[in-house]
């Protein structure tokens, strides 16, 4: 059995962020999958910065930072929380780029592991859209149906209070 069997995809989507439209892992997350120090994960990206265009690789500015940590509960339990440093944001094309940097056979195990949770996260997202799409269609549908009810009940709102017949029994007083 592979090592990259031993990464659960939901341990590892769990990392995958929605920032700045791109769906990312940061540079802490990474360095733990990958089991090297987080510092020797950015040396290796900065060294080899001409293989991350911004499309593959951001730093997050603090702002967006500071967003995500208050989002964020596993940031506030540990890595990464008292980071000195602002993180790394990793796109998909960035993961795939990181293994080539890192050089090492735990690095494409869990790459190959990454990039089948990006895929999978990815048709996961698309069934939503579906989805969302279909429900739409149907509230539009059911609208029209619910417009010939909420018309009859106006209708009954509007008429006029007609004196009713009553019911029931009347008590005489007296005997």
């Amino acid at each position: 059995m592979s090592k990259a069997l031993v990464l659960r995809e939901e341990d590892i989507a769990q990392h995958i962020y929605l920032i700045k439209g791109a769906k990312v892992m940061l540079d802490f997350h990474l360095a733990a999958l990958y089991e090297v120090e987080t510092r020797a994960l950015k040396q290796q990206v900065r060294r080899n910065i001409d293989r991350f265009p911004e499309d593959f690789m951001f730093e997050l500015n603090k702002k967006e930072w500071e967003s995500l940590t208050s989002q964020i509960v596993m940031i506030n339990k540990g890595r990464g929380k008292h980071t000195k440093y602002l993180p790394m944001a990793f796109t998909e094309q960035g993961v795939a780029m990181l293994s080539s940097v890192l050089r090492s056979k735990k690095a494409v195990n869990v790459n190959i592991a990454i990039m089948r949770t990006f895929v999978h996260v990815r048709k996961i997202l698309e069934t939503n859209k579906e989805l969302a799409r279909k429900i739409s269609q149907l509230e539009k549908k059911y609208d029209e149906k619910f417009e010939i009810v909420f018309n009859a009940i106006r209708k009954l709102i509007q008429q006029e209070n007609k004196p009713r017949i009553p019911v029931g029994f009347k008590v005489k007083k007296g005997k």
